[in-house]
């Protein structure tokens, strides 16, 4: 027997377990946080934040944001912490009255960097004159991540601009596969390119939407929504009322027949903000071919409405 040869040989096998064991080792020492804990197949702890154990004995806790801390002030039904989001991204809760200022407040999302993705305010859907809690939803489109993971703030208005009265509930997120998307105009009225305000004139921004088959609904919908944060420090804003939802709508033989709600019409007074609002439901329907004329209706209604 080659007596060198089993040497060596038995050499090479012990470097290659020590190897193996440093590897093992290595690997378990890269273990830094709750979701690398779970990617290594370790024990979940069933509580809340739920926690990842080891098999060294070393714990860590899930991040959940800021949720227990806020929970008397702003939660949040939609979206729930490390929930995988795509946009647009609609979301839902409640938040106390004097969470809000003029029935909105600032929502935004980053990545993880910190890059801002997108913005936008969220809407009080009943009277936020309170100091109970009130219901709000949103609707955010935000550009595409560069990273895995990220955070969702809502941002507890603060026109004052002191930094005493600034709060926001921060939310993680992970991002999905980015869908397929679409560009559509939403008119609105503009203080810097017509500062005097001549009520029927309107100007657009272009939304990026998930393509979609009802492409006149969803710029309805990107319209309702308002202007974004962005939009308004462009002097973009919009005449339409909070909380307004479109019923129904058809477009037949070039004619858009359009159904909202009574919150269209609700305290609209004067005709130069009744124009105001036509023009931008019609500028937003006419953005398409195959529309030529806009029907509004309000619960079957078509008399009167929104007439100057």
């Amino acid at each position: 027997m080659n007596y060198k040869l089993l040497i060596i040989l038995l050499g090479l096998a012990t470097i290659a377990a020590f190897g193996i064991y440093l590897f093992t080792k290595d690997s378990e020492e890269e273990i830094t946080n709750f979701d690398e804990c779970i990617l290594a197949g370790n024990m979940i702890l069933e509580s809340y934040p739920r926690q990842c154990r080891t098999e060294d004995g070393v714990s860590f806790t899930e991040d959940i944001g800021d949720i227990l801390e806020k929970s008397d002030l702003v939660k949040s039904v939609y979206p729930i912490p490390n929930e995988t989001v795509t946009s647009p991204l609609e979301i839902t809760g409640e938040a106390r009255g004097y969470w809000f200022f003029e029935g909105s407040f600032p929502v935004r999302i980053e990545d993880s960097e910190g890059n801002v993705l997108g913005e936008l305010f969220a809407q009080a859907q009943t009277e936020w004159m309170t100091e109970e809690f009130v219901p709000f939803k949103a609707t955010l489109t935000f550009t595409d991540p560069i990273t895995k993971k990220g955070n969702l703030f809502l941002v507890k208005d603060n026109p004052s601009g002191l930094p005493e009265y600034a709060d926001e509930l921060r939310i993680p997120v992970f991002f999905g596969e980015p869908t397929e998307k679409i560009t559509v105009r939403a008119y609105f009225n503009n203080n810097d390119m017509d500062p005097e305000f001549s009520c029927n004139k309107v100007f657009p921004v272009e939304r990026q939407i998930a393509k979609t088959e009802a492409v006149g609904m969803a710029a309805l919908e990107e319209l309702l929504r308002g202007a974004t944060i962005q939009e308004q420090q462009q002097g973009f804003f919009t005449s339409i009322n909070p909380g307004v939802v479109v019923e129904s709508l058809i477009i037949e033989k070039g004619i858009a027949k359009v159904e909202f709600d009574e919150q269209l019409e609700f305290q609209v007074g004067g005709s130069c903000r009744v124009s105001a609002i036509r023009a931008q439901i019609v500028e937003t329907l006419k953005q398409f071919s195959t529309v030529n004329e806009v029907v509004i209706s309000i619960n079957g209604r078509t008399e009167d409405i929104l007439q100057p």
